[in-house]
Protein backbone atom coordinates (compact mmCIF):
# COMPACT_ATOMS: atom_id res chain seq x y z
CA UNK A 1 0.00 0.00 0.00
CA UNK A 2 1.30 3.42 -0.93
CA UNK A 3 1.23 5.74 2.06
CA UNK A 4 -0.29 9.20 1.68
CA UNK A 5 2.86 11.02 2.77
CA UNK A 6 4.84 9.12 0.15
CA UNK A 7 2.56 9.65 -2.81
CA UNK A 8 2.30 13.39 -2.26
CA UNK A 9 5.98 13.56 -3.13
CA UNK A 10 5.19 12.08 -6.56
CA UNK A 11 2.97 14.90 -7.80
CA UNK A 12 4.10 16.07 -11.25
CA UNK A 13 5.95 12.77 -11.83
CA UNK A 14 5.07 10.38 -14.64
CA UNK A 15 2.28 7.88 -14.25
CA UNK A 16 2.93 4.71 -16.24
CA UNK A 17 0.89 1.58 -16.91
CA UNK A 18 1.84 -2.02 -16.19
CA UNK A 19 4.01 -2.18 -19.34
CA UNK A 20 5.81 1.07 -18.55
CA UNK A 21 3.91 3.19 -21.10
CA UNK A 22 3.59 6.79 -19.96
CA UNK A 23 -0.01 7.83 -19.31
CA UNK A 24 0.62 11.38 -18.09
CA UNK A 25 1.59 13.41 -15.04
CA UNK A 26 0.26 12.83 -11.52
CA UNK A 27 -1.86 15.83 -10.61
CA UNK A 28 -3.76 14.98 -7.41
CA UNK A 29 -4.48 12.19 -4.96
CA UNK A 30 -7.95 11.29 -3.71
CA UNK A 31 -8.40 9.35 -0.48
CA UNK A 32 -11.20 7.04 0.55
CA UNK A 33 -13.09 9.07 3.16
CA UNK A 34 -13.81 6.01 5.30
CA UNK A 35 -10.14 4.95 5.61
CA UNK A 36 -8.17 8.08 4.67
CA UNK A 37 -6.02 5.84 2.42
CA UNK A 38 -5.08 6.81 -1.16
CA UNK A 39 -7.77 5.45 -3.50
CA UNK A 40 -7.62 7.37 -6.79
CA UNK A 41 -5.39 9.81 -8.58
CA UNK A 42 -5.94 12.26 -11.37
CA UNK A 43 -3.48 12.20 -14.23
CA UNK A 44 -2.93 15.15 -16.56
CA UNK A 45 -3.26 13.96 -20.17
CA UNK A 46 -3.84 15.52 -23.57
CA UNK A 47 -2.24 18.06 -25.83
CA UNK A 48 -0.33 21.00 -24.31
CA UNK A 49 -3.21 23.36 -25.06
CA UNK A 50 -6.04 20.92 -24.23
CA UNK A 51 -5.27 19.07 -20.99
CA UNK A 52 -7.77 17.11 -18.97
CA UNK A 53 -7.55 15.10 -15.76
CA UNK A 54 -8.39 11.39 -15.93
CA UNK A 55 -9.06 9.27 -12.87
CA UNK A 56 -7.14 6.08 -12.13
CA UNK A 57 -7.36 3.78 -9.09
CA UNK A 58 -4.26 3.48 -6.91
CA UNK A 59 -4.94 -0.10 -5.84
CA UNK A 60 -1.88 -2.11 -6.80
CA UNK A 61 0.16 1.02 -7.61
CA UNK A 62 3.90 1.07 -6.99
CA UNK A 63 6.44 3.87 -7.06
CA UNK A 64 9.87 3.98 -8.65
CA UNK A 65 12.46 6.63 -9.38
CA UNK A 66 10.42 9.43 -10.95
CA UNK A 67 7.23 7.48 -11.68
CA UNK A 68 4.10 5.90 -10.25
CA UNK A 69 3.11 2.61 -11.90
CA UNK A 70 -0.63 1.89 -11.85
CA UNK A 71 -2.27 -1.49 -12.39
CA UNK A 72 -4.34 -0.35 -15.37
CA UNK A 73 -3.58 -0.14 -19.08
CA UNK A 74 -2.86 3.26 -20.64
CA UNK A 75 -5.69 2.99 -23.17
CA UNK A 76 -8.23 2.12 -20.47
CA UNK A 77 -7.15 5.05 -18.29
CA UNK A 78 -7.14 7.60 -21.13
CA UNK A 79 -10.71 6.60 -22.13
CA UNK A 80 -11.90 6.82 -18.54
CA UNK A 81 -13.83 9.44 -16.59
CA UNK A 82 -12.26 12.86 -16.57
CA UNK A 83 -12.68 16.48 -15.50
CA UNK A 84 -11.22 19.72 -16.80
CA UNK A 85 -7.98 20.94 -15.26
CA UNK A 86 -9.84 23.60 -13.26
CA UNK A 87 -12.84 21.43 -12.39
CA UNK A 88 -13.75 19.18 -9.48
CA UNK A 89 -15.49 15.84 -9.64
CA UNK A 90 -19.21 16.45 -9.06
CA UNK A 91 -20.62 14.28 -6.26
CA UNK A 92 -23.21 12.79 -8.62
CA UNK A 93 -20.43 11.60 -11.01
CA UNK A 94 -18.31 9.91 -8.36
CA UNK A 95 -20.00 6.51 -8.65
CA UNK A 96 -19.34 6.44 -12.42
CA UNK A 97 -15.58 6.55 -11.79
CA UNK A 98 -15.79 3.44 -9.62
CA UNK A 99 -18.15 1.70 -12.04
CA UNK A 100 -15.78 2.35 -14.98
CA UNK A 101 -13.03 0.39 -13.21
CA UNK A 102 -15.44 -2.30 -11.88
CA UNK A 103 -14.81 -1.20 -8.29
CA UNK A 104 -17.43 -1.21 -5.52
CA UNK A 105 -18.84 2.18 -4.61
CA UNK A 106 -19.91 2.86 -1.03
CA UNK A 107 -20.90 6.40 -0.06
CA UNK A 108 -21.04 7.34 3.60
CA UNK A 109 -24.02 6.52 5.82
CA UNK A 110 -25.45 10.00 5.31
CA UNK A 111 -24.63 10.12 1.61
CA UNK A 112 -21.14 11.55 2.08
CA UNK A 113 -18.71 11.25 -0.79
CA UNK A 114 -16.35 8.29 -0.91
CA UNK A 115 -13.47 10.35 -2.34
CA UNK A 116 -11.79 13.46 -0.99
CA UNK A 117 -8.96 15.32 -2.73
CA UNK A 118 -5.80 15.74 -0.70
Amino acid sequence: MIQMADIREWRTHDVVDTRGHRIGELEAVYVDTSTDEPAMATVRVGLPTRHRLVFVPLDGATVGPGYVRVAHDKALVKRGPWVGTDDVLPAEDEEAVFRYYDLPYQPGANGERQLARR
